[in-house]
């Protein structure tokens, strides 16, 4: 009860905040499918409420959930470093550290160029915990995945919760992706697609996916281009309760 009150309430607010971009305006055209496109140039951008682990080769105190030591390093046991609300993560011996935005590879060359004030020729890795791509709707197990790979295909995704329904409506798979404090929510019509395995539909992590069921006639009217200033796990909320 008090879950249905609460995604009511971020339901209107959002419907009265902005006019412009209300949620239940007809839907405006796609974006571009070079939005989900391979992007050669495109790497994941560290996140708050990301969890990081810090390892330090042959240094277990500088370490936190080291991939070099004999313990856990994965979300469920291991241990992590959390980006806090201000962007920042306290580093052993270095301190506090501002990660927000930055790549792992750019995180990775900062630690290692602080910790040669101590250490000749630190070996450093860095590695985010969560990364995530959630696969809702009229799939046979829905569920959050977790990624390794900064780009990944519609297709990997779909095959791991098992493949679509029965009355999946793929002509109106909806991907909602953070842009800024807005989330944008693209269609995407599987049934048009001759060849959907050479369409590489890419997915970054913090994506997610939505099948609405072809019971849901007015789904598609319901739902507007931009969710505005909120999140992709409030606005996958909304839309979920829509269906």
């Amino acid at each position: 009860m008090a879950k249905k009150f609460i995604i009511s309430f971020i339901f209107m607010l959002l419907l009265f905040s902005c006019k412009t971009y209300n949620v239940l305006e007809e839907e405006q055209p796609s974006r571009n499918m070079k939005d989900f496109s391979f992007d050669p140039n495109y790497e994941y951008k560290i996140r708050k409420d990301d969890k990081i682990t810090l390892s330090v080769w042959g240094q277990d105190d500088l370490s936190v959930g080291s991939v070099y030591g004999i313990y856990n390093s994965n979300e469920v046991y291991g241990k992590w470093l959390l980006v806090d609300i201000n962007g920042n993560i306290e580093i052993p011996k270095l301190g506090t550290t501002s990660v927000i935005g930055k790549s792992l590879p750019e995180l990775k060359e900062e630690i290692k160029t602080k910790l040669k004030k101590w250490l000749v020729n630190p070996i450093v890795d860095v590695k985010v915990l969560n990364k995530e791509i959630a696969v809702m709707g009229e799939v046979r197990n829905p569920a959050v995945i977790q990624v390794d790979k900064d780009q990944n295909t519609l297709l990997e995704l779909i095959s791991k919760t098992g493949g679509f329904e029965m009355y999946a409506n793929l002509k109106s798979v909806k991907i909602l992706r953070q842009e800024g404090e807005n989330v944008r929510v693209t269609n995407i019509d599987l049934t048009k697609m001759k060849d959907v395995p050479n369409q590489n539909i890419i997915l970054h992590p913090g994506d997610y996916v939505i099948v609405p069921s072809k019971k849901s006639k007015d789904f598609d009217k319901r739902v507007s281009t931009i969710i505005p200033f909120t999140t992709v796990t409030s606005a996958a909320a909304i839309l979920i309760n829509l269906l």
